[in-house]
């Protein structure tokens, strides 16, 4: 049994807030920008967009995220807004601190943090905004995830969709406010890459779009998470039917 998009996504334009605008992040809002121009082609209201980060550029940021030499100091939430809104003829809106509701109630959050204590915080508000969707992103040196699912307890969606478990069901150990993490920044994008592969972030980013174009290219999702380990070359799908609580063991193990 597929999911089926809730009438209002097709009918409305649809608020999106963006949690994070660093390594999936930068590569998430320029995709959800070729999604948006696809979507209007396609008759359909398109997208507004929020995106919030409490950073700003690094050296260390440059080549595997997408900022350049002359973006060093520049809040990275802005820089990229202001970027995909000149190219795109776009009026999205930037917001240089940590997520904020309430400056957005949207209908879909995608959340780009790099720690579970952040996502904790994230979901804290999730009673107060009440989205229809979430998506989270995660990854470390050369494996990750996204996930997708549904917040509120009552589906908007059609009589007959399947039910999608929020990311947070699926792992709830993305959102343990007591794990152990390393935050430790690092200085020049040769110590970066020593704790990231290059290229992890768009193996994670294009599962997660393309999981946003079926869903209001086709109405419906047979398909609402992937786990891609780039040592391996793979690709594992969450099918819409598997359980919400009982992920395959070899999945769990993956990244926050």
């Amino acid at each position: 049994m597929p999911h089926l998009i809730p009438a209002k996504l097709l009918q409305h334009q649809v608020k999106i807030a963006l949690v994070g605008c660093g390594g999936n992040g930068s590569q998430m809002l320029t995709g959800l920008a070729r999604l948006n121009h696809a979507m209007v082609a396609l008759d359909h209201p398109g997208l507004t967009v929020c995106a919030f980060d409490p950073d700003t550029v690094s050296e260390a940021n440059i080549g595997r995220q997408l900022f350049g030499a002359f973006d060093i100091g520049a809040s990275k939430a802005h820089t990229l807004i202001n970027r995909v809104n000149a190219y795109f003829g776009l009026n999205w809106k930037a917001y240089f601190g940590r997520y904020d509701w309430q400056k957005l109630n949207a209908d879909i959050i995608i959340v780009c943090v790099d720690s579970a204590k952040s996502r904790h915080e994230i979901s804290r508000t999730f009673s107060r905004s009440c989205p229809m969707y979430l998506m989270d992103l995660g990854n470390r040196a050369a494996d990750g995830q996204v996930l997708f699912g549904e917040l509120r307890a009552v589906s908007a969606s059609p009589a007959g969709s399947a039910r999608l478990p929020s990311p947070y069901e699926v792992l709830p150990e993305l959102v343990d406010a007591k794990a152990i993490e390393d935050d430790t920044p690092s200085c020049g994008l040769a110590e970066a890459l020593e704790r990231q592969e290059l290229f992890v972030n768009q193996s994670i980013v294009t599962p997660a779009l393309h999981i946003l174009w079926e869903l209001f290219r086709h109405g419906q999702l047979t398909w609402h998470g992937a786990f891609v380990n780039l040592r391996t070359g793979s690709m594992r799908a969450m099918q819409v039917k598997e359980p919400a609580d009982h992920p395959p063991a070899e999945q769990i193990r993956i990244s926050v």
